[in-house]
């Protein structure tokens, strides 16, 4: 009988010692009826806000629409920037993310998703500076000013790529590629999803013509690190998705290279 006791007890502490979210995060979007995504708004083609209208577009967005139609809620964009990007999911101030670069620094507290598509980095310029800048190590001098956006990849992807070269290192709401459109730096860093949608958005800039493009990256959705249950039903969902050609058509609708 004593034995039987003890047994109960230790059971009681292990079961206290998972935390609650961990096992409740699915049925709390199930029973609310709201799944929660945390999103910044600032990366086209992904996420894209209209200060209008207070309303998202981008891939990402068509992601969540189709998650939450297949959970059957209603789903709530939670405005959030890249440097509280992790901390929102694990504070629980949304239950997961829109795309996001894997990274070891981020999966020190966040979980992921499983990966859906990949990007890489390439540097853009102004047009007026064609023939001066042609591969990554024209950027790498200390005349040169790169920039990138706090809290991104690319903001520890410049102090990388570029150590000898000045880093200008700005805060949402202001982007990296407003910094070299108004003449304050020569250069920054992006995603090739992103870059060929700025040029086209503005023509006076440039993809530099490096040899290749540096740090390939899967992407994926940020989630709570211990919440396993729902860690799983997103990657089931996922699998299922890229089975059926869902990420497939979306890539091609908004024009992503893989």
């Amino acid at each position: 009988m004593k034995f039987i006791k003890l047994a109960i007890t230790a059971v009681a502490l292990a079961c206290a010692a998972v935390p609650a979210y961990a096992q409740t995060t699915l049925q709390d979007i199930l029973s609310n009826g709201v799944l929660k995504v945390g999103t910044t708004g600032d990366w086209n083609p992904m996420t894209m806000k209209d200060p209008a209208t207070n309303s998202y577009t981008g891939y990402d967005i068509d992601v969540m629409t189709e998650l939450a139609k297949d959970l059957d809620v209603k789903l709530e964009f939670v405005a959030t920037d890249w440097k509280t990007l992790v901390s929102g999911v694990v504070s629980g101030k949304y239950h997961m993310t829109g795309s996001a670069s894997i990274s070891p620094a981020r999966a020190k507290a966040a979980g992921y998703s499983n990966s859906y598509f990949s990007l890489a980095t390439v540097p853009l310029t102004l047009k007026k500076n064609e023939g001066k800048f042609n591969d990554w190590a024209d950027l790498d001098k200390p005349d040169v000013t790169v920039a990138a956006t706090l809290g991104t990849t690319q903001e520890k992807q410049v102090k990388q790529f570029f150590p000898n070269a000045a880093h200008k290192i700005v805060e949402a709401p202001a982007r990296d590629f407003q910094e070299v459109l108004a003449g304050r730096a020569d250069a920054h860093i992006t995603s090739n999803v992103e870059a060929y949608k700025l040029v086209a958005k503005y023509p006076q800039m440039m993809v530099v013509p490096v040899s290749s493009p540096k740090a390939p990256t899967p992407i994926a959705m940020l989630l709570p690190q211990a919440d396993q249950v729902w860690i799983n039903y997103v990657n089931t969902w996922i699998r299922l998705k890229t089975e059926r050609g869902f990420f497939d058509a979306l890539g091609k609708k908004w024009q992503l290279s893989n």
